[in-house]
Formats: C-alpha cells, sequence, structure tokens
C-alpha cells in the first residue's frame, strides 16, 4: 500500500522526526551545565537510565535498523517482543533514559534547578514524541490497514495496562545483530552521559 500523502501537519511532524535525536540534545546539555550529582544520585539515576536503555535494546533487536531512518517507514508489522505490550517501547525506552539522568544530576542541586530540569526534560520529550507518534501511526495505518488497526485497539499506546497481546498474534523475531547497526549511536550518547555524571562527580 501507497505511504499516505504529505499534509501541511504532516510536512512539519516529518521534520521533527528526521531531527529527533538533535531535538533532545539540548536536554542532556541542560542537565550536563545545570546538574550536579551526588554518588547515590548518579548510581540510582543511572540504574534507571540503563533501565531504559535496555527497554531500547530489546525493541531495537524486534523493530530493526529502520529506527535510524530520517522517514517514517517499516517493512512489516512487527507485534512481538516490547511491542506485544506497547506500541511505542523505543520511545518509552527514551523517557526512562532521560528520567534517570535527570535523577542522577539532581543530587546536589537546589530544588528549582531540579525542578527546571525536570519540566526541560518532560518538555521536550514530550514535545518530540507527543509530535512524530501521530505521524507514525498515520503512516502504519495506512501501510498496514485493518492488521495495524487490530494491534492498536489491543496494545496501549505507551503504558502497558493490559497484559501481552496472545502469542498467536505476536509477530518478529529478536536479532542480535541489528544492535551494533542501529543502536550504536545511542549506545555513545548513553556511555558520553554517564562519563559526564561520573566527571562531575570527580570534580564535587
Amino acid at each position: 500500500m501507497a505511504q499516505p500523502k504529505a499534509t501541511a501537519t504532516s510536512g512539519w511532524r516529518s521534520l521533527v522526526f528526521k531531527n529527533r535525536g538533535l531535538l533532545l540534545v539540548p536536554v542532556a546539555l541542560a542537565l550536563v551545565i545545570i546538574g550536579h550529582p551526588t554518588v547515590a544520585s548518579a548510581a540510582v539515576g543511572i540504574a534507571v537510565a540503563f533501565v531504559g536503555e535496555l527497554l531500547r535494546i530489546w525493541a531495537v533487536g524486534y523493530s530493526g535498523v529502520t529506527t535510524r531512518a530520517d522517514v517514517v517507514t517499516a517493512p512489516r508489522l512487527v507485534t512481538a517482543g516490547p511491542y506485544s505490550y506497547l506500541r511505542n517501547p523505543l520511545y518509552v525506552g527514551n523517557a526512562i533514559t532521560a528520567l534517570g539522568f535527570w535523577i542522577a544530576f539532581s543530587g546536589a542541586v537546589t530544588p528549582f534547578q531540579s525542578a527546571l530540569m525536570l519540566v526541560l526534560v518532560a518538555l521536550f520529550v514530550a514535545g518530540v514524541y507527543a509530535t512524530i507518534i501521530p505521524l507514525e501511526e498515520a503512516y502504519l495505518r495506512a501501510t498496514f490497514g485493518a492488521a495495524y488497526q487490530r494491534y492498536a485497539s489491543s496494545v496501549p499506546r505507551i503504558v502497558p495496562t493490559r497484559g501481552a497481546l496472545p502469542a498467536d498474534e505476536r509477530y518478529g523475531a529478536w536479532r542480535a545483530e541489528v544492535i551494533a547497526r542501529a543502536e550504536t549511536i545511542t549506545l555513545v550518547f548513553f556511555a558520553l552521559m554517564v562519563a559526564a555524571v561520573l566527571l562531575k562527580l570527580h570534580l564535587a
């Protein structure tokens, strides 16, 4: 089935989608500049961020290298793995990671600074994903039709409240080889953020 025609709305959403990674860089910079970790906040925050990255790795192994595409695309409808619990595990993983680094950098800042960082994280993360999720859903609905409609009606968008899909409705397989091709940039960025936490902790 053909990709849906672009509209004025999908046009600006497509621009946000193309730059979705870069748009979250200001959040990371704000955390690094404003934040001051403690040993406790660093330990808890990095652990939470790691959970988010593990969720990403789980999802990327199923969805493949299309997660790095500049335009919305999907060669197949994946409903297995984390996609059997929620429709956007990659973005939930990113949100958990962002929350983790907020915790890490909030250890020795004032309540106002901590709240400011949280607002920045929430606004950027929610803003980017509230923009691109409808774009992706429109594409999937147009491409996979009734199959996607059934999937969307059974699996929540963000919060896994209904349990996993039945086994006979799960399609897709996890492939370890995809991680090196599709997740390297994110893993490098994750490592840089951990290094920033540890460096600021050392300099404190």
